[in-house]
């Protein structure tokens, strides 16, 4: 009786070798095709043609993941800064660009407001906020505070434009109908204010007002403070 040919587990392609980057290029090509809520272990395991478990020698959990995603994302970033613009217009600058970066991607942008970027480019990020406030006059230890505040308040900005521009997001027309029903005997300063002091003007301009606010406090803040660090 002649016995059966073996089949050979040769006959599919050798699997590429599993790597950090190779994992986070598939990542993004998960969400760039599916969108950020398929990014899972197990969709990328899938996608991988392996196991969940083989992704954790790379990656630790979805946290790290996110993290690395959002250093990916931030490569698309011009962190760049020649002296020529100033200092206070090249932070405006940057700060606006990463918010509608992580605006365009509202689940990393969720991520962000509870993880730190890991990689270079969020590193390059970090080192030309420390370069413009130091331009402003901030030394690096106040600089270093400032740059956590701005990066906060512009990652829980991009998650409320995200939020905003889903389609079932909030209007702007219900803060207003909102605001408009303030009792004038419970509320009279709402009331005698009107819904359109808390509406009016553009996003990107009250954007720009807030990072304005918050660089004066910090500076002024700073000049206040005496050569030992204490309060004047």
């Amino acid at each position: 009786m002649k016995r059966p040919e073996p089949v050979s587990r040769r006959d599919r392609p050798a699997k590429p070798p599993l790597s950090r980057a190779g994992i986070v290029d598939t990542a993004m090509d998960l969400m760039r095709n599916e969108g950020a809520k398929a990014v899972t272990m197990r969709r990328l395991a899938t996608a991988l043609d392996t196991g969940p478990a083989s992704l954790y020698v790379y990656v630790r959990n979805i946290t790290e993941l996110n993290a690395l995603l959002i250093d990916r994302h931030l490569a698309e970033l011009d962190l760049d800064w020649d002296g020529q613009e100033s200092a206070r217009a090249r932070l405006h600058r940057v700060i606006g660009d990463y918010t509608h970066l992580l605006a365009g991607q509202p689940a990393l942008a969720q991520a962000a407001l509870v993880t730190w970027p890991e990689g270079p480019h969020y590193l390059d990020l970090l080192e030309l906020l420390l370069r413009l406030l130091g331009d402003l006059g901030l030394d690096a230890p106040v600089a270093a505070r400032a740059v956590d505040l701005l990066l906060q308040h512009a990652t829980a900005s991009a998650v409320e434009w995200a939020a905003h521009a889903a389609v079932d997001g909030q209007e702007l027309t219900d803060l207003e109908a909102t605001l408009a029903a303030a009792d004038p005997t419970r509320h009279p300063l709402l009331a005698a204010t009107g819904p359109e002091l808390f509406t009016v003007g553009s996003p990107g301009a009250r954007a720009g007002w807030a990072i304005d606010v918050l660089i004066d406090g910090v500076l002024g803040e700073h000049a206040r403070r005496l050569p030992d660090g204490e309060p004047a």
